[in-house]
């Protein structure tokens, strides 16, 4: 994901994409230790995307205040 495009989603759009995120690294992670993981770039993406929202998530909180 673009980070433009997840500036423009609200506070609660963010937190519900970040935890499907989070259980998708889960289910990635998981699928590597078994040795059924059909694309390991896919984690690398995927931690990016949760770092972009949690970085706009606290940019959100530090403007409101």
């Amino acid at each position: 994901m673009k980070a433009r495009e997840l500036r423009e989603l609200s506070i609660p759009e963010l937190k519900e994409k970040l935890s499907q995120l989070r259980e998708e690294l889960f289910n990635l992670r998981f699928q590597k230790t078994i040795h059924k993981l059909e694309n390991p770039m896919r984690i690398r993406q995927v931690k990016r995307d949760i770092a972009r929202i949690l970085t706009i998530l606290r940019e959100k909180e530090l403007n409101i205040r």
